[in-house]
């Protein structure tokens, strides 16, 4: 089931709270059971045929993290370290398998002249997410920070629907309280105010800006699976529309998931914090996706750097987290690519920093140009990563990059050269061609005018938090944002917002014109 679905907006929505509160009345656990029931059948409406997979992988991960909870005292390190290192293996093997196993199978048929297959294997929805959260519960059970062991919670927490297609990554000891507080199962009418208005801007994010943009994505990559050569503003103004579309896609699905969490009381973790208006690449990724960066941070880089005062070893277990984030997107050598180079990237960052500081720069005050230009090359750096997010091929996205370089040409449409008239011809003059592109419409007015204006959005305006700040919908992960936001942005309960929530809601339903799933359902 779509969040950007009439099914759910008119119906699961508006049922699920209902019944909560009402059941509540006669139990709280008889309420989160019921939020079981309805996540598990919010699963179900895309295959029921994996929910066997979820329930298996809840009743597994939860007989080793309550083994590790209740034998930290008692049992023997060596056990113990046993136990953990199954746990994780078993649930990296189950996700291994759905996700990378043909990868590995195809790639070993190249090196050794083999045709080994495993046939079609579907990627169940949301295994990755899923995944890496009862991987932290598991791990923070063995360091003894695991202090609920309550299977009604612990399930509601693996399979609470927000949450459970596409992230956030959660953490028990972030929501398993917030199951067992008396508040959460009473109605709190700002809650639901301040829920639908934060749903409803993730609905027109999805249905309106992102599936707006999309059309241009597509003509630009399909000219270059195609094999079509793309000039420079054919190419760039493909991957500007993408780099658009991904963040409003999955930003608009992460604002749905914190507006119809909070309708039951439960505050989610934010996932995004205007990634676009990055200072550097450490900083994007502290913005972008914020639990999968809190994660890698805690379980990956965390062990692996551990010890390390700095140089080689410390450098090495930066590349290998953001080559794992890359990799955690999909079983694929664009991913890889795609890891690689914002490991490179802050490599690189890393030591012009260590520059910086042996030159005697105070790395805690700039100016205002310097921060234009520091945003605008994280920019242009991370765009050109997204080439490798969004192609289907490394071919396809060195076609992209081709484009984007230059090296097929600078013209413009032939159809320009008469809409312009006298200056057509003067450009023409000076050297600037007119000619028949394979993805005019990427730079044709009406796509212009929706690229740039997308790109005010993520550069200049407030985000969903900011704008609902004074309510606080969601658990803040990014701090380092000091800014003040303007007055005339904050959301209050009033008529004036209600009129301005009520438009965008309007907007974002009837722009629901077919079936758009989310781009991070494929992870």
């Amino acid at each position: 089931m779509l969040f950007n679905s009439y099914g759910f907006i008119f119906l699961f929505l508006p049922i699920t709270p209902v019944v909560f509160f009402a059941l509540a009345r006669y139990g709280h656990r008889l309420a989160a059971s019921w939020l079981i029931a309805a996540s598990l059948f919010f699963y179900a409406w895309w295959n029921p045929a994996y929910v066997a997979l979820l329930l298996a992988s809840i009743l597994g991960n939860y007989a080793i993290g309550t083994t590790l909870v209740r034998g930290h005292e008692r049992m023997a390190d060596s056990r113990r370290r046993a136990l953990i290192w199954f746990g994780v293996a078993a649930n990296l093997a189950i996700l291994g398998y759905y996700k990378y196993a043909n990868f590995f199978l195809a790639n070993l048929d190249i090196v050794a002249g083999t045709n080994w297959t495993l046939g079609t294997i579907i990627l169940p929805l949301g295994i990755s997410f899923f995944t890496f959260t009862q991987i932290a519960f598991l791990v923070d059970a063995y360091r003894g920070e695991v202090r609920e062991c309550n299977f009604i919670h612990y399930s509601l927490f693996v399979t609470y629907f927000p949450h459970l297609i596409a992230g956030p990554i959660l953490y028990h000891k972030e929501m398993m309280p917030q199951f067992a507080h008396p508040d959460m199962y009473r109605i709190n009418y700002r809650h639901i105010a301040v829920g639908l208005t934060v749903f409803f801007i993730g609905l027109f994010k999805k249905s309106v800006l992102a599936d707006g943009v999309a059309p241009y994505v597509l003509i630009v990559f399909t000219a270059a699976d195609r094999e079509h050569a793309l000039t420079f503003l054919e190419a760039w103004a493909g991957m500007l529309s993408y780099s658009m579309q991904l963040y409003f896609d999955f930003s608009g699905y992460m604002d749905m998931a914190i507006g119809s969490s909070l309708l039951l009381g439960v505050k989610l973790p934010l996932n995004f914090h205007s990634p676009y208006q990055s200072v550097n690449i450490f900083d994007f990724w502290r913005r972008w996706h914020m639990t999968l960066s809190r994660f890698l941070r805690g379980y990956v880089y965390a062990p692996l750097s551990r010890g390390s005062k700095g140089g080689g070893r410390l450098l090495l277990s930066l590349l290998v987290t953001v080559l794992l984030a890359g990799i955690w997107h999909g079983a694929g050598w664009t991913f890889i690519i795609f890891g690689a180079l914002h490991g490179f990237y802050m490599v690189v960052n890393h030591w012009w920093r260590t520059l910086r500081r042996a030159l005697g720069h105070n790395l805690s005050r700039s100016t205002r140009a310097g921060r234009v230009l520091a945003r605008l090359i994280t920019f242009i750096a991370v765009v050109l990563t997204m080439v490798f997010f969004r192609a289907d091929s490394v071919d396809t996205a060195m076609a992209i990059l081709k484009g984007m370089a230059g090296m097929n040409g600078w013209a413009l449409p032939d159809a320009g050269f008469y809409a312009l008239g006298a200056l057509g011809s003067y450009l023409t003059s000076v050297g600037v061609p007119f000619s028949a592109l394979s993805a005019r419409e990427v730079i044709e007015p009406d796509a212009v005018m929706w690229i740039s204006t997308l790109l005010c959005i993520a550069f200049f305006l407030p985000n969903t938090q900011q704008i609902m700040g004074k309510f606080q919908p969601g658990l803040n992960l990014y701090l380092g944002d000091k800014r003040k936001v303007p007055a005339w942005s904050q959301w209050e309960p009033n008529w004036k917002w209600a009129i301005w929530g009520s438009c965008i809601a309007f907007f974002g339903v009837i722009s629901i014109t077919k079936v758009s799933p989310f781009l991070y359902f494929q992870f």
